[in-house]
């Protein structure tokens, strides 16, 4: 008798490129990469505390592909908007600009950094949505029209890039990150926040960096096309 199931997240010489990872869920997640013998490149406008950084603006810089290893096993998007105002305030150019940073974005990151991924003969590929794509709510209707457009993105190039590369999202309920800043300016807020969820309180950075670490590893290596919520039970529990 032998046991089916072979544990396989090891890390080492692999080379991970995270887009806007300098804080946050980015941070957390090229810590944990790093620590697991990984080769972490981050790119954003700021310093990052962990792996090789390059200054990087998603919305106008190009990508050189000379500056990164030949070879990438896994590609994480992190920039993203919380732009949450009445409908019929929104504009056309904010609109756009949550579509432009949440999907277009990163559709043009992947495609600029394809041969690098395929370089790889097994890579992995993990954006981010939102609860308010499947869960409606009130003053989301920007972020949620620009997320539902990664998640028809996430579908179609897991379809299309199988299966030398797996395409996946997590989609987060409200975490305690800088991005959300605003809305979690104190405790009570976070306190309210929290209890808003079956789980009694808001996300972590590590919360997503964790399930990004499952995603990018062997041990989801039969995972393609899915957009899994991490929210503390808000899209599906009633309670």
């Amino acid at each position: 008798f032998t046991l089916p199931f072979v544990y396989k997240s090891g890390m080492q010489n692999k080379n991970f490129v995270l887009i806007g990872g300098s804080y946050g869920i980015g941070a957390a997640l090229a810590s944990i990469l790093q620590l697991k013998g990984a080769e972490v490149t981050v790119m954003s406008r700021t310093p990052s505390q962990f792996g090789k950084h390059i200054r990087f603006d998603v919305t106008s810089d190009t990508v050189n592909l000379s500056d990164l290893p030949q070879s990438i096993h896994g590609l994480v998007y992190l920039p993203g908007t919380i732009n949450l105002k009445p409908f019929h305030r929104l504009t056309d150019d904010e609109m756009l600009e949550d579509f432009r940073i949440n999907a277009l974005y990163a559709a043009r990151t992947i495609r600029n950094l394809l041969p690098l991924l395929k370089n790889s003969g097994d890579a992995s590929v993990v954006l981010f949505s939102t609860v308010a794509v499947a869960q409606g709510m009130p003053f989301h209707s920007s972020v949620a029209m620009a997320k539902g457009a990664v998640e028809g993105l996430v579908r179609s190039l897991a379809a299309e890039l199988a299966p030398r590369i797996r395409v996946n999202a997590l989609a987060p309920s409200l975490t305690d990150t800088p991005l959300a800043a605003k809305i979690l300016s104190s405790e009570d807020k976070k306190k309210a926040s929290g209890e808003r969820h079956p789980l009694k309180r808001i996300g972590s950075a590590g919360d997503l960096a964790n399930a990004a670490m499952y995603l990018l590893s062997d041990d989801s290596s039969w995972v393609t096309g899915q957009v899994i919520h991490v929210d503390g039970g808000l899209s599906a529990l009633r309670i």
